[in-house]
């Protein structure tokens, strides 16, 4: 049997996008859940080899406007502690945070838009997962809160300029990332707010112009997560 992966999203502007087809490349076959629709978020994993939370423009705090996400912070939980792979992706990767005894709160500076390079810390560099995206490799930030202390036990990955976690595990087969590497243009061009124009416009312009030459590295990264997630005793390539 194909091993498969829930993926929960959160709303219609944030789908999983290039994730779904890399990782079935990868051999993790996916099973997305719109917990936005109405669709109950399990109390675990069942048959899936692997929980993948994407990103979303709530708060991972607002439980009272956003009924799933209490949920989604305990299957988290669940997921990481009985071993299973995981894999947040910006909110998914806050929740985990919350999920497991760390905080969030407001980017430092307001909203983080655009290109930024991965700085991967030592551990960063030897970690199964995040050794498959090369030092100064551009990622895509866009996110109004960050994680601002990581939960016991977990090991920073990666920090961005503003000196904010941008890449995180949280357990053997669990990690979490700040930026978005499943995204193209136009799934961007969605996420505008009207608040920074400018910025937002730049950050669409400049991906449509180079998504070509950045999704390698990205797909790359997605597709070491279902190594990973499908055969967790495998070693990088």
């Amino acid at each position: 049997m194909t091993p498969r992966a829930l993926v929960v999203q959160h709303e219609e502007k944030a789908p999983p996008g290039l994730l779904v087809p890399w990782l079935e490349q990868a051999g993790l076959e996916c099973d997305v859940l719109p917990a936005h629709e109405g669709y109950a978020v399990p109390a675990d994993l069942g048959d899936h080899a692997a929980l993948v939370v994407l990103g979303g423009s709530m708060d991972a705090w607002d439980d009272g406007a956003y009924r799933w996400l209490l949920p989604t912070r305990a299957l988290i939980a669940g997921t990481v502690s009985s071993g299973r792979a995981f894999l947040g992706v910006c909110l998914g990767h806050q929740l985990a945070a919350l999920a497991l005894g760390g905080a969030v709160g407001r980017q430092p500076g307001g909203q983080t838009t655009g290109l930024h390079p991965w700085r991967p810390t030592r551990e960063g560099l030897a970690d199964p997962f995040t050794s498959a995206l090369q030092p100064g490799t551009e990622v895509l930030h866009f996110n109004s809160d960050a994680v601002t202390a990581l939960p016991p036990g977990a090991t920073l990955l990666a920090g961005d300029e503003d000196g904010t976690v941008q890449a995180a595990r949280y357990g053997p087969l669990a990690w979490g990332v700040q930026f978005h590497p499943e995204v193209d243009d136009v799934l961007v061009q969605g996420w505008a707010t009207g608040r920074r124009p400018e910025a937002e416009d730049a950050t669409v312009r400049v991906l449509r112009q180079r998504q070509a030459e950045l999704h390698p590295a990205w797909e790359q990264l997605i597709h070491r997560f279902g190594l990973l997630a499908t055969t967790p005793q495998a070693q990088p390539a």
